[in-house]
């Protein structure tokens, strides 16, 4: 296990190239921010110059392949970090330089114990693309089809492993010191974390994710996913087919080739409320080095490591918000909150409607152009601050990925109303999902099956009807140790506080012996 000691020095390291950034003035400024949190910051800070206006997305990007990933979660947390942060975060590029050719040679060699010439008859040594945990290589293969090679950077499930540790214990403590960090949960958010991160460490189950939204898909046109070479694909190498096309941000290059940018917006909106609301899976990093248009207009999506989903029962909630929301029926928006247990019991239905009115009415009937996307969800939060409503991590990523959705179908359409694209395909939904067929078949099937359980609810009824809300069980979170209840550990709070102070002034000196020399 590792110690205490070791975890403080890293997060001081890391708060170094945070407050080089500029990114510890709003922790530090924060009325909510627990008083050792803001010495621990004054202490990483200790010497450096901050600029006037904060650069999260760099200092993550300094500080390694966790972070980088970390700052992409976070920006689904403007609870937790703020708007200004979320929108800077929001820009965080996943890129590293590459290691050499001759290393991902050998990975994709070891990893399928097969010289990589008897798969593949020709790979490009330049990769198209360099992220944090993995490359992209363009190849053909001994069968002559172009092909996208994907393989895991050497060393890097390690590394990540390590400084997951750290956040696992910097959130335990966190959280234990209760509060409004007790209330955001930051232990469920790096348990989030961890999960989507170790899942992205397996690219077979990155191509599972590529397969079973190529299913979900099949039926709405203009929209495709890339088939997968299983033959070439293991738990560090993925192979999928090449494509060839225009990245979606480039809004000149789709408009020299002809491409209708509004019906592209249109459709990209509709793809992803197809995925989320009628899949319950969907595309979770929708980001503009994702999507590509074919020359026929067809949208493609590539990366497939984070993927979102929604279970049928908040599927059904959700689209009644966006509904309720689009149609000013605040009052059906908050009794859904209470009914999946969002909201305490305690509060009142009334004044949770009137305040979502206050966020709703502006945005009606405006182009999203006229709309701040920040501003929405500030003021979404508030009200979760006001109602005691605890984060739901499950919708996070969904969160996350609407406001990547709006940015691109504005850059592409900026006179585009969000709402007027959602309305008939969520209104449409509820009238399959919740109307009077729908119901009639569900309460057969539900009673159907019901019937044959029979025997089995005689003997644990208790446990079949355990009474739920709209978020889903948390997973299991691993106990951390707190320093301040470790047997004896008491004792060795001079030596945390004597390494914190070494590791702030060691950092300073090194800053300053390169401003002297």
């Amino acid at each position: 296990m590792t110690r205490p000691a070791t975890h403080i020095l890293r997060l001081l390291k890391w708060g170094r190239s945070l407050a080089r950034h500029g990114a510890l003035r709003g922790i530090e400024a924060d009325p909510n921010t627990p008083a050792p949190v803001v010495r621990l910051a004054r202490i990483a800070r200790l010497g450096t110059v901050q600029p006037r206006t904060p650069d999260y997305a760099a200092a993550f990007q300094e500080i390694g392949p966790a972070a980088i990933k970390l700052g992409q979660s976070l920006a689904t947390r403007p609870d937790l970090v703020g708007e200004e942060a979320t929108h800077n975060l929001l820009t965080l590029q996943d890129s590293l330089p590459p290691v050499p050719f001759e290393a991902i040679e050998a990975e994709i060699a070891r990893s399928f114990d097969a010289p990589v010439s008897s798969l593949f008859a020709e790979i490009d040594p330049v990769p198209v693309g360099s992220a944090s945990i993995a490359q992209v290589y363009k190849a053909v293969t001994t069968e002559g089809r172009t092909v996208a090679v994907k393989v895991q950077r050497p060393g890097i499930r390690e590394k990540l492993a390590r400084d997951i540790a750290t956040y696992e214990w910097a959130a335990a403590h966190l959280e234990a010191m209760g509060g409004e960090a007790a209330r955001l949960r930051p232990r469920l958010t790096i348990a989030n974390f961890k999960r989507w991160t170790s899942r992205e460490l397996d690219l077979r189950r990155e191509a599972a994710s590529a397969s079973e939204l190529a299913d979900a898909m099949k039926g709405f046109d203009g929209y495709c996913i890339p088939s997968v070479d299983w033959d070439r694909t293991n738990g560090r190498v993925l192979t999928i087919e090449w494509i060839d096309g225009i990245k979606i941000s480039d809004r000149a290059a789709l408009m020299a080739a002809g491409h209708d940018l509004p019906a592209l917006a249109r459709r990209l909106v509709l793809a992803f409320l197809s995925q989320a609301i009628s899949a319950g899976f969907f595309h979770a990093d929708m980001h503009q080095g994702n999507l590509f248009v074919r020359a026929d207009g067809t949208i493609v999506a590539i990366d497939f490591g984070i993927m979102g989903r929604i279970d049928r029962q908040a599927r059904q909630w959700l689209a009644e918000i966006l509904y309720g929301l689009t149609t000013g029926n605040y009052r059906r928006v908050a009794e859904i909150h209470f009914e999946a247990q969002y909201v305490p019991a305690y509060h009142s239905v009334d004044e949770f409607a009137t305040a979502l009115r206050a966020v709703g009415e502006p945005m009606r009937g405006k182009p999203v152009s006229e709309l701040s996307v920040g501003q929405m969800l500030d003021g979404l939060f508030a009200i979760t601050r006001d109602f005691d409503m605890a984060t739901q991590p499950h919708l996070l990523l969904l969160q996350k990925t609407m406001v990547m959705v709006e940015g691109l179908a504005t850059s592409l359409d900026p006179s585009i109303n969000m709402w007027d694209v959602s309305a008939p395909f969520v209104r449409e939904w509820i009238r399959d999902e919740l109307g009077p067929e729908a119901v009639i078949a569900d309460r057969l099937k539900t009673d159907v099956e019901t019937l044959l359980r029979i025997p089995e609810l005689v003997r644990r009824i208790e446990d079949s009807y355990p009474a739920k809300g709209g978020a889903p069980e948390p997973p299991p979170l691993p106990h951390i140790p707190l320093m301040w209840e470790r047997k004896g550990e008491i004792n060795h709070w001079p030596r945390y506080l004597a390494a914190a102070a070494v590791g702030g002034l060691a950092a300073w000196a090194s800053i300053a012996s390169g401003l002297i020399g």
